[in-house]
């Protein structure tokens, strides 16, 4: 297995023309992202690929696990469409009659992957440069890395959605304008994304919870572990509790009873279960700069008790490099737009321009 970190083994001139396959180091990656002896697989939201080439014209071959992921195509910089990817293996007309020169291809994964919404992963087999076009050296990494782990309101679910139906189709989602991501660009930092629609830390509406997946590199696969060497992030966030809220107001409900069976956890649980997990993460990156954060949905409301259960966990850890930052209530049901997203985004890069000093 190898990861985004990780040099692949093959290399090819810089004047090789035609098909320029995954584990060709002239392609970068971005994410949690899984090197088998046949593709790369792209699992989480956010997941990227990237090429740098000189020519007019390149496509890109991929299968997806059952048709459900959308990716958006950057072409240098700039978003330009979103193709949904079958669960055929095929090619795909990423760009063609470019200016002449030099330009750089990004797919950036939209969608979650989700057992419970039967969305999978999607193969990467290689671009496909047209015509004379050849590929150049990988552009340079970022030096900044963030990370993320978060639920639906970060997977970016139903942001697209503008019909008041908050609908979980793959269609409406995209993690590209998520705070997550936006937040990761205004730094110019590295973007990793590990989250879930419906996951909890202690309950949500999943039949796992963070805590459970987390270190996976496949979140369908129990033995798939991933190396938190491969990546060290400078800024981890950690935006979750929006569901275990949503279960707790829910004892009779099986999200409820799977967990807890008939008995409600008392405050000091949920504050020590939550502090546990941060210290998971600590464990991981010793170093990093960790922002406890929740909202906007009504987690954040007036007279919620969980952001006080947050505070409460970050106190007792008497880690100075540990942080909170609450996103205000946005004042109405349902999951965030767009606008709200960039809303949060501004709040969370005030914040860490103000707390956070790092290179």
């Amino acid at each position: 297995m190898a990861g985004c970190g990780t040099i692949v083994n093959k290399s090819r001139s810089n004047k090789q023309l035609g098909f320029v396959p995954f584990d060709d180091n002239h392609i970068q990656y971005e994410g949690r992202i899984e090197h088998k002896t046949d593709a790369a697989y792209l699992y989480w939201p956010g997941s990227t690929v990237r090429i740098k080439f000189n020519g007019t014209a390149i496509k890109v071959l991929l299968k997806d696990f059952n048709g459900q992921n959308y990716f958006n195509v950057i072409i240098d910089g700039v978003v330009v469409k979103k193709i949904r990817i079958d669960s055929v293996k095929k090619m795909y007309l990423l760009a063609d009659s470019l200016e002449p020169g030099v330009h750089t291809i990004a797919l950036f994964k939209r969608t979650q992957i989700n057992k419970d919404y039967n969305r999978g992963y999607t193969k990467f087999f290689g671009f496909q440069i047209v015509g004379d076009g050849f590929v150049l050296s990988a552009p340079a990494r970022k030096k900044r890395k963030m990370e993320f782990y978060g639920n639906s309101i970060t997977c970016g679910h139903a942001i697209e959605d503008t019909t008041g139906t908050d609908s979980g189709q793959s269609f409406f989602e995209n993690n590209y304008l998520s705070y997550a991501a936006i937040t990761a660009r205004n730094f110019k930092a590295q973007y990793y994304c590990i989250a879930e629609s419906g996951i909890g830390l202690m309950a949500g509406f999943r039949k796992e919870i963070m805590p459970e997946i987390y270190n996976r590199t496949n979140p369908f696969d129990s033995l798939s572990s991933w190396n938190f060497d491969i990546y060290t992030p400078d800024v981890v966030v950690v935006n979750l509790l929006q569901n275990d809220e949503a279960v707790f107001k829910q004892p009779q409900s099986d999200a409820f009873k799977r967990r807890f069976g008939n008995r409600m956890p008392a405050e000091q649980q949920i504050v020590r279960s939550y502090q546990a997990f941060i210290q998971k993460i600590r464990s991981h990156y010793p170093k990093a700069y960790i922002i406890c954060v929740l909202g906007n949905m009504n987690i954040t409301q007036a007279g919620s008790p969980w952001p006080g259960y947050v505070n409460r966990a970050v106190a007792d850890m008497n880690d100075r490099k540990v942080l909170t930052h609450f996103f205000p209530y946005k004042g109405a049901p349902k999951h965030p737009l767009i606008k709200d997203h960039e809303l949060m985004a501004a709040s969370l890069t005030d914040f860490i321009r103000a707390n956070i000093k790092w290179q």
